[in-house]
């Protein structure tokens, strides 16, 4: 019966990707007829995707058939290279692909080889001050730098290019940037302002958005609706209609407000937005319904202690990760009668270490699968820092209403350099979510859930664990204070206080 991998008992059969004519010509051979050679190494030997021990014709990736014991890799030479591996994973995987073929130790070779490209070390005008955010657009051709000094700059991720410069994108600092699709994108600042751009025509904004009261702060967008979601420190989270904006601006309402907003985010699937706060708080909004409007100020943070941290991740104090409560239609006038939509969530995540003292959350991401969130936490007294990885604990059953099941649950955790305090350092997950890229002082920290790069459903542990380090690189003069990966290419960037973008990519 066809098992997918190469029996103990038979050699695997490997061939080197052949041309169409072969392939056909092949076909009609039997097994008998076709050479069987023993891989180089047990990794080359896993790679094998063909069925052995039988001869039924499989559909490959092209559409073609071909025979299930036949496909691999037919030498030692090209298995030996790195580059030729990554070429051979990704090209004729058939729809059905074994898990095991996807080789973490391989992916942690490539990762760990990661060094600045040679050109990034002139990516600094002298001009534009600290880097605030790096983003890439969608389709990974352009690399926008959010800066200090209003501007916003522009790079070819691929050549290390300086394409253009925003001189005054914004009256003030440049905080975050966000694209809405591969050519239009939205920026915000401490003017107050949003402004939306496209790369098609830069000389001068789409247009400017008007409606915070104090510094802006980060940018969301919900694809499903196309709203454009914008937070800031005067506490109001808001949401721009982008289907109807003009030279003028776009409709917009207050959505929440909460005080302490540091960060606000949305899960990939829109379905969830999670605040983190000063204060130490982390709101959840369930079953989000961004069209809903909220009545401000009608939600208030609910004060809770923090719990001792458990080592037990069966317990209650490490399944949850701190108190919860739920606020419902039952308890809002304006609510009742309506959908259960927007329901609230306020808990205190578990920061190890800070058992007794308060803690900032000061950078928030989520998993690009919406299976976790990652926090960047420091204590009160500014002289302690964290790297937090919570799951969402959907599958888990409902507990009685006298103790309601909290959402999160702290899996992994790391503690940070204690360097450029006062500054808030935004982590990254790559596009696969396997790793995390993190601010590490004067340089960047490659962090995973094992030593394996696995998935974090593959290493889930029963007790809080440590992130393992993959790779340090030390390639700033200043302190980092942003990080993001290229979402199509083997790639990510780094920005530090002193105005300077590193670029880092595989050495072969």
């Amino acid at each position: 019966m066809s098992s997918g991998h190469p029996s103990d008992n038979e050699e695997p059969r490997a061939d080197l990707l052949r041309e169409e004519e072969e392939e056909e010509e092949e076909e009609e051979d039997s097994d008998e007829d076709r050479g069987s050679t023993r891989p180089a190494s047990p990794q080359a030997n896993r790679e094998c995707t063909g069925t052995q021990g039988s001869s039924r014709p499989e559909v490959t990736a092209d559409g073609g058939t071909g025979s299930a014991s036949g496909s691999g890799c037919r030498g030692t030479g090209a298995c030996d290279s790195l580059f030729s591996w990554i070429c051979r994973r990704e090209i004729r995987r058939g729809p059905f692909v074994d898990p095991a073929r996807d080789h973490f130790r391989t992916m942690t070779r490539l990762y760990s080889s990661m060094s600045p490209a040679a050109d990034s070390v002139n990516l600094s005008t002298q001009t534009h001050g600290a880097v605030f955010n790096l983003e890439y657009s969608p389709d990974g051709s352009v690399l926008t730098v959010a800066c200090e000094q209003t501007e916003v700059l522009l790079f070819d991720p691929v050549s290390s290019r300086h394409i253009k410069t925003l001189v005054e994108a914004h009256e003030d600092c440049v905080n975050n940037i966000r694209f809405l699709d591969n050519r239009l994108f939205a920026t915000c600042s401490d003017d107050t302002t949003i402004a939306l751009w496209d790369l098609r025509k830069l000389n001068s904004k789409v247009c400017s958005l008007h409606g915070h009261a104090s510094w802006v702060k980060n940018i969301e967008y919900d694809t499903h609706t196309r709203l454009l979601v914008t937070s800031g420190f005067d506490g109001n989270v808001i949401t721009w209609d982008t289907n109807r904006f003009t030279e003028d601006g776009c409709p917009h309402k207050k959505f929440f407000h909460t005080r302490y907003l540091m960060r606000m985010r949305l899960t990939p699937d829109c379905s969830k937005m999670l605040i983190s706060t000063s204060s130490g708080y982390l709101l959840i909004l369930h079953d989000l319904d961004l069209t809903q409007s909220l009545e401000v100020g009608s939600y208030r943070i609910l004060r809770a202690r923090r719990p001792p941290l458990s080592t037990e991740g069966s317990s209650a104090g490490s399944r949850s990760g701190g108190p919860r409560h739920t606020i419902d239609s039952k308890n809002h006038p304006h609510r009742e009668g309506l959908s259960p939509r927007n329901s609230l969530e306020v808990l205190t995540p578990e920061i190890p270490g800070e058992r007794d003292r308060g803690n900032c959350i000061t950078s928030l991401q989520l998993h690009p699968k919406g299976w976790a969130t990652l926090l960047r936490c420091s204590s009160n007294m500014d002289d302690q820092e964290w790297t937090c990885v919570y799951e969402f604990q959907e599958g888990a059953p409902p507990r009685p209403p006298v103790s309601p099941r909290c959402s999160l649950r702290l899996t992994h955790y790391i503690e940070e350099a204690n360097v450029g305090r006062g500054y808030i350092k935004e982590l990254c997950f790559s596009p696969d979510g396997r790793l995390i890229c993190s601010p590490y002082g004067y340089g960047v920290r490659l962090l995973a859930f094992d030593e394996n790069c696995a998935e974090l459903v593959d290493c889930m542990p029963v007790r809080t664990a440590q992130l393992r380090e993959v790779r340090s690189i030390y390639s700033h003069s200043d302190v980092v204070l942003t990080s993001k990966f290229s979402p199509t290419h083997c790639q990510f960037a780094s920005g530090c206080l002193s105005g300077r973008v590193a670029l880092y990519q595989p050495h072969f």
